[in-house]
């Protein structure tokens, strides 16, 4: 228990240096901050001591309201050549279906990736009002149900798909949980993506024939 209340401790300790930052880049108060992000500003006000405990839908609507990744807020920026990342020691965002744990953020060209092991538990249903971007999402056990409220895609083991992220979307099980692979596309200026725009990442000019 103590290990657990350890990685939370330092993810919190990352969350708080990194929004006061933002928040200061950005100009914005508390109040203001509160305001766009529609989180109280008391809430707010714990999160940049450290002493909050933060949701996906807070997570998400503090990028959105600060105009920034998700990685941004979560990690520290570091560049080594080779990243082993445990599992063990990785902060859990939750949400009333989905647990999400941040492996990698990496930056390729004019676009950002972020690299999350994803959880989908039975009996309930992940609604996204929307964000910037593209989502990937890989089912490695389970059936899953995600995209358009609507008319979402079915995809069990070894499925992929990708959507865009900027509109109103859900996770649902079916049958029993889910284990899947969840890629975040970004412009690396967090604005919205094209409309109609491909589902293949972004290649670096070296590559591109």
């Amino acid at each position: 228990m103590r290990e657990v209340w350890v990685v939370r401790e330092q993810a919190g300790r990352v969350l708080a240096a990194n929004l006061r930052v933002l928040r200061d880049q950005a100009g914005l108060s508390l109040s203001e901050l509160a305001r766009r992000s529609d989180i109280a500003k008391g809430t707010l006000s714990q999160l940049e001591s450290g002493t909050g405990n933060p949701t996906i839908e807070t997570v998400f609507s503090l990028s959105n309201a600060l105009g920034v990744p998700v990685s941004t807020l979560l990690t520290e920026r570091a560049d080594p050549d080779v990243v082993l990342v445990r599992s063990s020691g990785l902060e859990v965002l939750s949400s009333n279906a989905v647990d999400l744990r941040m492996l990698r953020r990496m930056d390729v060209t004019e676009t950002v990736f972020e690299l999350y092991d994803q959880r989908v538990r039975p009996g309930e249903v992940q609604h996204s009002a929307g964000h910037p971007g593209r989502e990937h999402v890989v089912v490695t056990s389970g059936v899953l149900r995600v995209g358009p409220p609507e008319s979402p895609f079915e995809l069990g083991p070894g499925d992929y798909v990708c959507f865009p992220a900027q509109d109103p979307h859900i996770y649902e099980t079916v049958g029993g949980p889910v284990v899947s692979v969840l890629l975040l596309e970004y412009p690396a200026d967090a604005g919205p993506p094209t409309l109609g725009g491909s589902c293949a990442a972004v290649k670096p000019e070296s590559a591109r024939g």
